[in-house]
């Protein structure tokens, strides 16, 4: 085996996802702690005076303790190299998520104990089942008073339509929590409140068996436990590492992320359970990184002015195959040319490390002079080929925006522009008029509040927005249709976008039908082309 394909095997690249406030950013810590990238964990939001936690670096997430942004964090354990792709919590960057999970190859969903499967974040957990990625459960918060642990499971189960395979079993939970049964050690690992930020907590385990335990859980709980144990093993899905890895069968554990407790376990369950590096889809069949040599990647972010010192665009790519060296030329498919990599790095959040090499399944950044765009192909093999395309989300809520200061024309088109090549928002114009009359598109109204701060931060440009009633966005698929003898309805806007692409704007669903029964051969697409 080559040192290349050695490296790529020990490779395992996953994305985190859950509703605000479930705790993912604390775990991400937690992870970066046991690997050794940081030494004491932040407080992800709180006091002016707190640290905050390495992955959220926008300020308007530390304002709102909201991740608004995917971040990218490496680090090593246990012989492993572990890339670990944050995304937001929230479901109006549900399109960031989406992105980021073509990028990954599982999905860590972390869910509240008090809460189980909150109604805003099926979307993004529903992206997951669609990917048919493993998807691994962390049942957070455990420390805390939790609903009762059978109706978790079945909560997860309803509402995603996976099955579930609880790893490990919790034995109370708040202020009872008395830690878990692992179920194929047959062993309790009993809870012991650490101090918040440090590495390790006391962790005691102690077989099933045991007498001493009945003294240390108590009559009552040792009851209850023996009882849920029997209901488990006569009622759980059995553990199907097949199931696991067509992402029909979630594992699940149980924890508390802020004191620590469970997480080391989870991880290294995690680490046995995934695989190094998966193939992916190509217009020419699959690549697969233990067969291919040559370098190939794809871009599934762009990222402008991460940090106000550097002004920069940064393309993240997702290596697929091959080996990475810091200054390579290789190949820009949809560009037809070759483009020399420079500045290649490795984020820690906002923090930045140069890096000389990378291999497949590994993330990272690259100075983008305006050239990439998300969806590209980058490779040096010999025949051609590009990876499966990222599709664009309709967006959902629209609004005119206007300038403040007619003179600052110039920074409000690059900065709006800029945000645009980025994916989270989509620029249109009126169809007759120029750049005078810019509409934007988003999937969630929190990214409108993300354009106005970005403008007016990175930009020093103010805004003002004018929220618009449609809905509902159709792209012409026919382009030779002559768009001033479309004959629509009243509640109907054309627009283009900034490729001069002929589209629709309806306020009502039933207006879509009726301008296609109007317009003979008229085609139209609810997914745009990137």
């Amino acid at each position: 085996m080559s040192e290349i394909t050695k490296e790529i095997e020990r490779r395992r690249t996953f994305a985190i996802i859950s509703h605000p406030d479930a705790g993912k950013t604390t775990l991400t810590e937690k992870f970066l702690l046991y690997g050794g990238a940081i030494n004491q964990a932040g407080s992800v939001k709180g006091k002016a005076t707190a640290r905050h936690a390495v992955s959220d670096w926008m300020e308007i997430e530390k304002e709102r303790g909201i991740s608004v942004t995917s971040s990218v964090l490496q680090f090593e354990y246990g012989g492993f190299c572990i890339n670990i792709l944050d995304t937001p919590g929230h479901q109006d960057f549900s399109e960031d998520t989406y992105r980021t999970l073509m990028a990954a190859d599982s999905a860590v969903m972390v869910i509240d104990g008090s809460k189980g499967v909150e109604a805003q974040t099926r979307k993004l957990f529903k992206v997951c089942v669609m990917r048919h990625i493993p998807i691994f459960t962390f049942i957070n918060k455990m420390d805390r008073d939790a609903m009762d642990t059978f109706e978790l499971l079945d909560d997860i189960e309803k509402e995603l339509g996976i099955a579930t395979c609880p790893v490990n079993w919790p034995i109370g939970s708040g202020k009872a929590f008395k830690g878990v049964y692992d179920r194929s050690r047959r062993e309790v690992e009993l809870f012991s409140d650490t101090q918040k930020g440090t590495r390790m907590g006391e962790v005691q385990k102690l077989s099933i068996d045991t007498p001493k335990l009945d003294g240390i859980l108590g009559e009552e709980a040792r009851a209850k436990l023996d009882e849920e144990i029997e209901l488990l093993d006569g009622a759980a899905a059995e553990f199907d590492q097949e199931l696991v890895s067509k992402g029909e069968l979630s594992p699940v554990f149980f924890g508390s992320a802020l004191t620590n407790f469970g997480v080391e376990t989870f991880l290294r369950h995690f680490l046995d359970m995934t695989t190094s590096p998966l193939p992916r889809m190509s217009d020419q069949g699959e690549v697969d990184p233990m067969t291919e040599t040559e370098f190939s990647a794809f871009v599934f972010k762009i990222q402008a002015n991460m940090n106000k010192a550097h002004r920069d665009r940064i393309a993240f790519m997702r290596i697929c195959s091959g080996e990475f060296t810091a200054g390579m030329s290789v190949y820009h498919v949809q560009g037809g040319k070759e483009v020399r990599l420079s500045q290649p790095q490795q984020m820690m959040a906002s923090e930045r490390k140069m890096i000389d090499k990378a291999y497949g399944g590994d993330i990272i950044g690259i100075f983008d002079p305006g050239i990439f765009s998300i969806g590209d192909t980058l490779t040096n093999a010999k025949e051609r080929y590009v990876y499966e395309g990222i599709p664009t989300f309709a967006p959902e809520h629209f609004a005119r925006v206007r300038q403040m200061d007619t003179m600052k024309r110039k920074q409000f088109v690059k900065g709006i522009n800029q945000i645009a090549q980025e994916g989270a928002i989509q620029i249109f114009q009126e169809y007759n008029t120029g750049m005078e009359e810019i509409i934007v598109g988003v999937v969630g109204v929190l990214q409108f509040d993300v354009l106005k701060y970005r403008l007016e931060n990175e930009y020093n440009v103010e805004i003002l927005l004018e929220n618009l009633p449609y809905e509902h966005i159709r792209w012409i698929e026919n382009e030779e249709i002559d768009m001033d003898r479309l004959s629509g309805t009243s509640d109907m806007k054309k627009i283009k976008d900034l490729k001069d692409r002929p589209l629709l704007l309806f306020i009502h669903e039933w207006s879509v039908r009726m301008t296609l029964e109007r317009n003979e051969g008229l085609r139209l697409s609810e997914f745009g082309k990137s």
